[in-house]
């Protein structure tokens, strides 16, 4: 398959994964609030999970449609952010211990996230 067909197919499965992942947040976060504190509302409150399965798999699969080279750089932008973000959450910790605000779970993708889509452009421009 070329390039440019396999990236087209997971900007689809992605796109559709995402779409679905939003809808359950927003279902959820409606649903959650009408609901007492209990199992019932932790469940309602977890299904956005399960559409995080559908982009784990989309994501395995556009990893084993790639070949080596490709797999090997994404692979590597990855760790980079991998190192990066564990090396601002573990240096945020200790600022937690000095008085500063606790922050939310939530940042660490957003910090892995923005991390490893600035390396891989980063890497992307000066290759060329």
């Amino acid at each position: 398959m070329l390039e440019r067909e396999v990236n087209k197919k997971y900007r689809v499965e992605l796109g559709a994964s995402l779409v679905i992942y939003a809808l359950f947040v927003v279902g959820s976060i409606t649903l959650g609030k009408r609901i007492e504190d209990g199992w019932v509302r932790t469940l309602v409150m977890l299904t956005p999970v399960i559409p995080l399965f559908a982009m784990i798999w989309v994501i395995f699969r556009q990893f084993a449609r790639l070949d080596e080279f490709v797999r090997l750089r994404s692979l590597e932008s990855l760790a980079i952010a991998g190192a990066v973000t564990a090396a601002l959450s573990f240096t945020y910790g200790f600022l937690e211990s000095a008085g500063y605000p606790k922050l939310s779970m939530y940042w660490v993708w957003v910090v892995m996230g923005l991390t490893w889509g600035l390396h891989s452009c980063t890497r992307h421009l000066f290759d060329k």
